[in-house]
């Protein structure tokens, strides 16, 4: 059930029957995911973070996805689907997924992972089979907030353009603001760019990166802190629609690079 990819002293741990998640990144034999079965690293596709109420337009035509995190729908539907896998090398895997109910569309989410000595590299690609719909990709990292070396906790440095402001409904208002010292569970505007750097101190370091614009910082949890990478922002099928046509699949990319320190 479980693919592994290895360069170097990296080894990298996927599970397509359970939603094609990343269970393990193993640098040096130190673990930097959270473990369980609702961490490591989980797509989301056809949108990111929270829908409100569950509903979105699409022209004239209102649809209901179902609510996971009441009163919200949340993180798309492929992460509890099983994948087909499509290739493996040592370094490299990719795999499909079909869009189908409860998202009312058909279509495909392809995901490629390409692991290198001091690099991961995780594509998607989405495409409909015929209607045109709104679609969102990214994914969902846990960090561990300690590597459990007897080290320090990780420290986070980035420079994001702006903040969403957090409504009371925890979505975004449509405000952009300066961005606020955490603890958050926000969104992030970098128009150049995700580059989030991790830093576990004297251990190691990592970067996320991305073409995308749009980051959400979640760092509340106690055990770990995530850095998602995505294409838009939460409820952004009813605010910032970005079309897949026949033509014209959503693809995004990142890229996490590390290096011992």
């Amino acid at each position: 059930m479980q693919t592994r990819l290895t360069a170097g002293d990296a080894e990298l741990t996927i599970n397509p029957e359970h939603g094609c998640r990343i269970e393990s990144l193993r640098i040096g034999g130190t673990e930097v995911l959270r473990q369980g079965e609702r961490f490591g690293s989980f797509p989301m596709v056809p949108w990111c973070g929270r829908t409100e109420n569950g509903r979105f337009r699409d022209g004239a035509t209102t649809h209901q996805l179902p609510v996971n995190a009441p009163p919200h729908a949340i993180h798309g539907t492929v992460r509890d689907l099983a994948w087909n896998t499509a290739r493996v090398s040592g370094t490299e895997a990719v795999f499909t997924c079909e869009l189908g109910d409860p998202w009312p569309y058909k279509g495909r989410v392809t995901q490629v992972f390409e692991l290198a000595e001091d690099s991961l590299t995780l594509r998607f690609g989405v495409e409909t089979y015929d209607t045109s719909f709104p679609a969102q990709a990214g994914w969902h990292p846990w960090f561990l907030r300690n590597l459990g070396n007897g080290g320090q906790d990780v420290t986070l440095d980035f420079a994001p353009g702006w903040q969403e402001e957090r409504g009371e409904n925890h979505l975004p208002t449509g405000r952009r603001i300066d961005p606020l010292p955490g603890p958050w569970d926000d969104c992030f505007g970098m128009p150049d760019g995700v580059d989030v750097t991790l830093t576990w101190p004297e251990e190691l370091e990592l970067k996320v990166g991305s073409r995308a614009e749009w980051v959400v910082i979640y760092d509340e949890p106690a055990e770990a802190v995530c850095v998602e990478p995505q294409s838009g922002p939460p409820n952004g099928l009813n605010t910032h629609p970005r079309y897949v046509t026949p033509i014209d699949p959503l693809e995004v990319e990142s890229v996490w690079r590390w290096r011992r320190l």
